[in-house]
């Protein structure tokens, strides 16, 4: 059913430049403002001190999903994986794909359900797994986040799962 490419990847995931630049700069601003808030009119030293620490925090955040929306999600035929090389989940680990209007999901993403719980992860604006559960998606096209689940929940339902 699969049609791979030279390399093995099936289909890939990438992050909307709009949606990136929107993302990141609606973090930004946010991180900013707290900061500037606690230096400009401190409430009281421990409220300024929380707002400096939540400040930072998103911040954080934000270069976080910066790095992170740099890279590209891709489907091979040994399971997803994003472009730094590492296996988000592999196919025999999958059970099923919701995308649904009502699934827990990103947005433009999809939702994995997996076999075992795996260790938590997070590429912000890209993919999380939680448990027995991956979204991916967030600042992704939603068109190649359709055609990833469609691709994945075709697999599956040849391998009989």
């Amino acid at each position: 059913m699969m049609n791979p490419d030279k390399n093995g990847v099936v289909a890939r995931v990438g992050a909307s430049p709009i949606r990136r630049v929107f993302a990141f700069g609606v973090l930004f601003v946010l991180g900013a403002m707290l900061i500037l808030i606690a230096l400009i009119q401190p409430p009281s030293f421990g409220l300024q001190m929380m707002l400096i620490g939540f400040g930072a925090a998103v911040l954080w955040a934000a270069e976080r999903m910066r790095r992170a929306t740099t890279t590209v999600i891709e489907l091979t035929t040994d399971g997803l994986r994003d472009s730094t090389g590492v296996l988000v989940i592999p196919y025999d680990d999958m059970v099923r794909v919701e995308r649904g209007v009502f699934a827990m999901k990103p947005s433009n993403g999809f939702a994995l359900i997996t076999k075992d719980r795996g260790p938590r992860g997070w590429a912000p604006g890209m993919w999380w797994r939680v448990g027995r559960r991956i979204g991916v998606g967030g600042v992704t096209a939603a068109g190649a986040g359709k055609f990833m689940a469609e691709q994945i929940a075709l697999t599956l339902a040849t391998q009989g799962k």
